[in-house]
């Protein structure tokens, strides 16, 4: 099938994909371990109530985004912080840059953050002569692979151990191994050295507090607090949606998100950070800079899909999609996949480039039933497939077959004549579309439901 205005290619991507089994294992292990560890986390609690009141919050400063951004840089400033604002992804690459480089920081140490895989932060630094060291476990083991991550929860969730242990044993020249046991120990002793020399750490955020100019960042294995404290400058590189209230809206944030990233009642870690390090603190940077960055939000906020913007990045949604678990995150080839991924993405890049991951939706609901702040999934992707055919983003092919199906629906002497025929025509259009998707639908019956029971 031609592809019609995209520079994604989803169902290329996802088609070889497919023919990788030993990636479609992995991922369907691991998404079904994590859908049912969020199944048993939420099974006792009064999750409803929970979804409501941090659906509320994040609608509340959806309302008044802007105001919430301005209050939060006020108080970070006042706590010790700097606060850069960046427009667009351009922007924010060349303020960490300065800022690195103003400080003579060559090797830099990283924490997991989605935002910078958006604003394809690393690739920047390292075409500048800097070294970008990713920490979280899961990021280290792709940025050695070369690969970007295929999940916002778990970057190397596609790779299972024998490959890890295969690609330790020649980028880092240990003995092989896959006892993860093993890897985790071999990733610590290499990673600890670099947190010793790192000049400058860089992390994201998952919360932002308004009243008190705090970052909130939750993490499972220590690298966070590693980052954010051992190096003299910690850059805070986030989307200013990230922005809650105050804190004592923060423990609803802090019971939901977990339990429906993994199951756990609380993260291993979870840091609040306000300001710099105060004489007589043992921990903290000795600078603070804040990195707000919109790229699009600040227009994506006044529009029909506004709500994509309440996301947590709890990846509850992506673990139950039945179109993830086949394909993986790198078929979406964004730093966002599943159903929010396909929404954010769209928001981000464009309709005209980014349509074709409006094909990994089956629309099934399961990613609105999970969601711990309510985002309407299911009516954001629907709404954006109507305006993909309105902006007349589908195949001639596509468009001739639905408006027959819409047609022969409601005529029933022309529904059975497409019956009749079907068997007939089916063959002659596989050949006439070899780079279709037909040949995935099942084949017309030879003999109709009706005709057998009648």
């Amino acid at each position: 099938m031609k592809r019609v205005g995209t520079d994604l290619r989803f169902r290329e991507n996802a088609a070889t994909a497919i023919r990788n089994s030993s990636l479609r294992s992995a991922i369907r292990k691991a998404t079904d371990l994590l859908s049912s560890k969020r199944a048993q986390g939420v099974a006792s609690i009064p999750l409803e109530s929970w979804r409501d009141q941090a659906s509320a919050v994040r609608v509340k400063v959806l309302d008044d985004l802007h105001a919430y951004v301005d209050r939060f840089a006020f108080k970070a400033t006042r706590a010790g912080a700097i606060v850069h604002r960046a427009r667009d992804s351009a922007a924010a690459r060349d303020i960490v840059f300065h800022l690195l480089q103003d400080r003579g920081a060559k090797t830099i140490v990283k924490a997991k953050s989605m935002v910078t895989e958006e604003i394809h932060l690393n690739q920047h630094l390292e075409a500048r002569g800097m070294e970008v060291v990713e920490t979280d476990l899961g990021e280290y083991i792709v940025q050695m692979a070369g690969e970007a991550p295929s999940h916002i929860l778990g970057p190397a969730i596609h790779k299972n151990r024998r490959e890890i242990g295969r690609l330790f044993a020649e980028k880092l020249g240990v003995e092989y191994s896959d006892d993860p046991e093993v890897l985790t120990k071999i990733a610590r002793r290499t990673l600890r050295d670099k947190f010793f020399c790192a000049q400058a750490g860089i992390s994201g955020a998952n919360f932002a507090i308004a009243d008190s100019g705090s970052i909130v960042l939750f993490t499972n294995e220590g690298n966070g607090r590693m980052v954010t404290t051992l190096p003299p400058i910690h850059i805070v590189v986030m989307s200013i949606e990230k922005i809650i209230p105050s804190l004592a809206d923060l423990p609803t944030f802090v019971r939901l998100l977990p339990r429906s990233a993994t199951g756990q009642p609380l993260s291993s870690y979870m840091s609040v950070i306000t300001g710099t390090r105060k004489t007589g603190e043992t921990t903290g940077a000795g600078e603070l800079h804040i990195v707000l960055v919109d790229n699009g939000r600040s227009q994506i906020v006044m529009g029909d899909y506004r709500e994509i913007l309440k996301c947590i990045r709890c990846s509850a949604c992506i673990n139950v999609c039945p179109v993830y678990s086949e394909v993986g995150g790198h078929a979406y080839d964004s730093p966002y996949s599943g159903p929010m991924g396909i929404v954010l993405t769209i928001m981000l890049e464009g309709m005209e480039k980014a349509h074709s991951l409006l094909d990994a939706s089956t629309l099934c609901g399961a990613c609105d039933e999970v969601c711990p702040v309510k985002v309407p999934l299911k009516k954001l992707l629907r709404s954006l497939r109507e305006q993909r055919v309105r902006d007349g983003l589908t195949s001639r092919t596509e468009r001739i077959g639905m408006a027959a199906i819409s047609l022969s629906s409601q005529l029933p002497i022309l529904f059975r004549f497409g019956q009749n025929i079907s068997r007939f025509v089916w063959p002659i259009l596989n050949k006439m579309e070899r780079d279709s998707n037909l040949n995935r639908i099942p084949r017309p019956a030879k003999t109709t439901f009706r005709r057998r029971i009648s």
